[in-house]
Parts: structure tokens; sequence; C-alpha cells
């Protein structure tokens, strides 16, 4: 007779997921939980995030897109219908409003009559990653990171078993940071909020404090390289615990994170690839016992192409419960200890991160280090690309092994779930109906009192649960925090002066250099992002690379209206690029076309770039875009040639 080995307990499954209305996402909630899903990650759109009503001029085109909208107590209720919040471990991925949104979620649960001490879940509540990379900040940063703290404090108390803040460094992978700058730039974010923190509780209670702090972390594909920093992380957060905060109970210094695998690297030529990619990604952050993920969701196959349909979810899910309950993966120990090549490269990586955390501290910490990482990772962006169109990182089905058959995948829909358009003005609808059926007094009262709390010093979290039952809006939240801090812009890492890159380069300069002559200035593209897409990789590597070609470049980074575009069209640009990555480019290019004919620009070549199925495309070009660019163009030198060629062509034609 042999011993059974005993498993350890499997992560949290989860997919990230919502879209369209809250009635939907509760219907595909419930359906993944039925499939053996075992905690929800909720996906709220981009005037949510923002903090904008469904009815804002910035949300046109943008409900439901991306994510759930939410803009009171009824669209929670009905999200979490028939989900008993009290025995749920729900991860919401929020993050300016996320005092906002913890607020509307407590209030369904008491709605529900669950113990509020029992919740379990996770609210980002990550502002500095937002600067750096995903950009659905709205304060600046030191009135955000004290929202941030009053979260926390809030929970200790009120919600002990909720981690009120999740160190994000999965966006700044998907921004372009290298292993050792996610280490470090993560890290020092979690600083920053623990000397925030660290003033506001009794010193028996900050050991507790630090142990409700998790992490969401990317796993890219070099998955040996990603596991090393997963162990790193372990090593670097204890050792920081330790040194920086004097924590000496082992058990609230575990490093406990969640992982979603990298989405950069998910390519629209042969999605099918995909598959294999994020099985390989979702390797890295289960393999390592010392190091393994407290929950994980994967992305669809397909999602960069658009929103996965409900079996794409299923398949990511199948793959993770494979994995767990399938294989003897949770029967052993770690499998990587005392191995001499992981020991060398955790030693690494760890050495440059306290070498980069260094660097942060010299500054002042993250808080005051927000644009010089925005700048690094900018750069580390165009190595990586730059890299991509050389052929020195090999990404199949994309610059090599191109060759393929039809994907039978595919289907009659794409390959993709479409959103309604008519869902935005049901939305709004609801949310005008909500607005004339709820006691308005009560709202000015609640208002008042959040404005008095966030004057005297308070602790936010009350007055926003109180303007939560009292039916106050998500827009009118954020309108308070707008007008009591006013709203930030972030850098956008564009660097004014050339970057050190040559190679391939001199060709398109020359180009650039001719026709400026024939222009008899030099040739100016605008990058516009109109809407409230935060995603803006792909501006940056535009802009970044444009001005190595010799262009003039302005680029006033995200979150403009289609009118702010126009207007900065009217200041002499050749060429206007749009970049639009949330699926609203139909509407949001359509008034930008629009406002360029009535300026009297409409001669001036718009091209645009983002997530656009091929119908899409034909319909752009219908509507007078000279050039529509999607993730399969990778090849940024050919765009800039494109460029020069169109600001050449209507300097021609206007002769």
């Amino acid at each position: 007779m042999t011993d059974t080995p005993s498993r350890d307990k499997p992560w949290l499954i989860r997919t990230y997921a919502g879209h369209s209305t809250a009635s939907a996402s509760n219907a595909l909630y419930r359906g993944n939980l039925a499939k053996g899903q075992t905690g929800l990650s909720v996906a709220f759109d981009l005037p949510t995030q923002t903090g904008y009503d469904s009815d804002h001029v910035l949300a046109r085109g943008e409900v439901g897109k991306v994510g759930v909208p939410i803009c009171h107590l009824g669209d929670m209720r009905t999200l979490f219908d028939g989900i008993p919040l009290e025995r749920m471990n729900t991860s919401m991925t929020i993050n300016a409003t996320a005092p906002w949104l913890l607020a509307l979620y407590i209030a369904v649960a008491e709605d529900q009559g669950a113990d509020i001490a029992m919740l379990t879940g996770t609210v980002q509540n990550d502002l500095i990653k937002e600067y750096l990379s995903r950009g659905t900040y709205i304060c600046p940063p030191e009135p955000s990171l004290r929202m941030i703290g009053d979260v926390a404090e809030y929970c200790l108390t009120h919600v002990p078993k909720w981690n009120p803040m999740n160190v994000c460094s999965y966006h700044l992978q998907e921004a372009g940071a290298t292993p050792e700058q996610e280490l470090a730039f993560a890290l020092g974010t979690a600083c920053a909020v623990l000397d925030e923190l660290r003033p506001r509780v009794p010193e028996a209670d900050f050991g507790r404090m630090v142990g409700r702090i998790s992490f969401f972390v990317n796993a890219g594909i070099r998955f040996v390289t990603e596991m090393c920093k997963m162990r790193a992380f372990v090593d670097l957060w204890d050792e920081i615990l330790v040194e920086r905060y004097g924590v000496a109970d082992k058990k609230y210094r575990r490093f406990r994170y969640g992982v979603q695998v990298n989405s950069l690297g998910l390519t629209e030529q042969q999605p099918e690839n995909n598959v294999y990619r994020i099985l390989i990604e979702m390797l890295a952050v289960t393999l390592s016992k010392n190091a393994r993920a407290r929950a994980v969701q994967l992305p669809a196959w397909n999602e960069a192409l658009g929103l996965p349909r409900p079996w794409d979810q299923q398949w990511s899910m199948r793959m993770q419960q494979i994995l767990t309950y399938e294989s003897d993966l949770l029967e052993y120990e770690d499998l990587f200890d005392g191995n001499p090549a992981v020991e060398r490269k955790v030693a690494a990586l760890k050495e440059a991160a306290r070498a980069e955390l260094a660097n942060l501290d010299g500054m002042g910490g993250a808080i005051r280090a927000i644009e010089y990482m925005k700048g690094r990772l900018v750069e580390s962006n165009a190595v990586r690309v730059g890299r991509i169109e050389r052929e020195e990182t090999v990404v199949v089905g994309v610059n090599r092994f191109t060759g393929t058959e039809p994907s039978p995948l595919m289907g009659e829909d794409g390959g993709i779930l479409k959103v309604d358009p008519g869902i935005e003005a049901e939305q709004v609808g609801r949310l005008q109906a909500w607005r004339a059926a709820r006691d308005g007094a009560a709202v000015k009262v609640a208002l008042a009192d959040l404005r008095a709390a966030m004057r005297e010093g308070r602790n936010v979290m009350p007055a926003s649960i109180a303007c939560a039952k009292a039916g106050v809006t998500t827009g009118e939240w954020a309108g308070e925090m707008r007008a009591m801090h006013g709203e930030y812009r972030a850098p956008t890492g564009v660097s004014a002066s050339r970057s050190n890159m040559t190679e391939g380069l001199d060709d398109i300069r020359e180009a650039v250099d001719a026709v400026s002559d024939r222009l008899g200035r030099r040739l100016k593209l605008l990058v516009g992002k109109p809407g409230l897409d935060g995603h803006s990789n792909g501006a940056e590597q535009i802009a970044f690379r444009a001005r190595d070609c010799g262009m003039e470049i302005d680029y006033a980074g995200i979150r403009l209206t289609p009118e702010q575009i126009v207007d900065a069209a009217g200041d002499g640009a050749h060429v206007i690029g749009l970049s639009i990555l949330s699926g609203s480019h139909v509407p949001l290019v359509e008034d930008v076309l629009r406002r360029l004919q009535e300026a009297g620009l409409s001669e001036t070549p718009v091209i645009v770039g983002g997530i656009i199925p091929d119908a899409d495309i034909a319909r752009l070009r219908a509507m007078g875009v000279a050039k529509v660019y999607t993730p399969k163009d990778f090849a940024l030198n050919a765009i800039m040639m494109d460029i020069v060629n169109l600001a050449d062509r209507t300097n021609v034609a206007a002769e």
C-alpha cells in the first residue's frame, strides 16, 4: 500500500468578466460559477473606472464596452443579484473610484443581510500604476494616496478579511516593463502605501494591516524568468517588511498575489496560438509552490480580436481546472528549491530591483518618481517593439512561421462577442429613472457630508457608504473628488529628444526631411486618444518612433474629447493619428471627422489604430479614414512611411 500525497488547497479560479449591462454581467457570473469558477473578477466599463455617469459626454460610445457600467446602488444590486456576497470572494479591478465601488459593494452586502466583517475579496485601489500605464486616474497623486489609505484603514476595522489594496504590476509589464522594473516599481508603490498607512494605525495593528496588502502581477511568455521573478518578489517583500518596517510576525509577511497572464503578447495573427501562450504563462505562477499565486485569471485565446464569448472564457477556465484537478502538481513540495540556475536568476533579479528601488528612494519614493518611471516604461517598450520588428525576438505567426490555414474557431461572428450599441441608450434611460425616483434631499445631505469629510481630513469611506445608500451616482461622487482635489494629467513618457535607435531609420528621416522642405515646415503628426481609453502604449510608441524619425509631435496624452483633438489639429497638423482600443472607434472617429469637416480641416488625413474588427475597418475607410492599423501591424517603420506619404500626397493635392 502506497501513501497518497496530501494536496495543497487550489488557488481561486477566476475569469475577468463584465460587459453590456449589470443584468447581462450577472447572468455571465452565475453561468461561470455554475461551470466551476470559484471567485469573481469584475471588469467595470471606462466611465465607471474614470468616475463618469453613463450619460456624460465623455462616456459616449464607451458604455458597457470593456466592462459593466455601474452608476448607482441599483446597478450594483442587479450585478450581484442571487450571488450571496458573504460566501463569495470578489475581486474588483477599480482604482480611482475604488472607495466608491467598495462602498456600493458594502451597501449591497448589507441589503442581503450579510455581516460585512465576513466579506472576502479585493479592491485594486492602485493609483500609481494608473499614472504609469493604465490611465484611469482622476485626482493628483497625493490626495489619491490618502484615499488608498482611507480604504485600507476602514477595512482594517470594519471589513478585516478584505484586501483593501492590490499593488498592480500587471499593467507595468503590459506597458513594457522589464522584470526588474516590474519588481522595483511595484514594490516602490507598496512602500509608498505603507508609508501612508504607518501613522494611521496603532503600532500593534500595523502588521495586521500589512498582512492585508496583496499584489496583482503579470506572467509573460519567458516563463522561467517569470517564475524566478515571482520567487524574487517573495524574497524582496519579506526583506522590505523586516528591514524597513520591522514586521516580525511571519504570517503578516507572506507575499500574497493574484495573477492574470500576459495580454500584451496575445496575437491577432493565428490567434489560436494564444492558447499555448496562456498555458505556458500560467505555469510560471503555479509550478513554484513557494511563490504560487493565490488566485489566477486567464485571458481568452481571442482577446487580441475583441471581447471573448462565454465559450471562450469557459475554455480558459478549463485550462486551470485541468492543471488543478487532473495533474499531480499540488501534491509536491517546491520543485525548484536548490536549483542553481533558478537561484542565480533570482539573485540577479533581486540585485537589479534593489538598485532601482534605491533610485526611487533617492527621488523621494514612487509617488514623486512618476515621471521618471513613465519614461523608463516607454523606453523599455520601444526596445521590445524594436526587437520584434528586427526579428531578434521571435513571435510565432507574427514575424516567423506566418503561413497559416483559416481558423475554424472564428465562426460567422468573427470569433468575438459584439456589444449591442443600443445598450448605451438603455443604460442612460435607467440612470435617468434612478435619479428621478430617489430622494433628492437625502442625496444633497449625503454629498454635503462627503465634502465635509474631505475638508476635515476624515476618512471618506463612511460618508461614501452613506452616499451609496442615499442614491448618489458614480459621476456625482467622483465630481466631488474632482471639485476638491482637481483633475490630474499624467506624464506621457514621450521624450522631447530622439532616442538612440538608428537602425532602419535613415531612409525615413531623409523622407521626412524632404517632405518637410516641400511643406515649408517640419512635418507635424497629431496623436490623439479620444474618449476614455487609457491604454496608451500604442499611441506612445507611434509618437516615440515618429519623433525619432524627425517629425514634430503633438501628443497631449489620454482622455481627450473630439472637440479638443480638432482644436489641436487647427494648429498645423499634417496628419492626425487616433488611437482607440476600447471598441468605441466608430462613434468617436465619426465625431472627429464631422468636426474636422465643420472646421474646414477635412483634407487633413486621419489614420486610426486599435482593436478593430474587419467589418469596422471597412466602415471606417468608407467614412474617410486614410489608414487603419490593428495589432497585426507591428512594423512601426512601415507606419512612419505611410504618414510621410499621406502628408506628401495631401500637400501635392493642395497645390
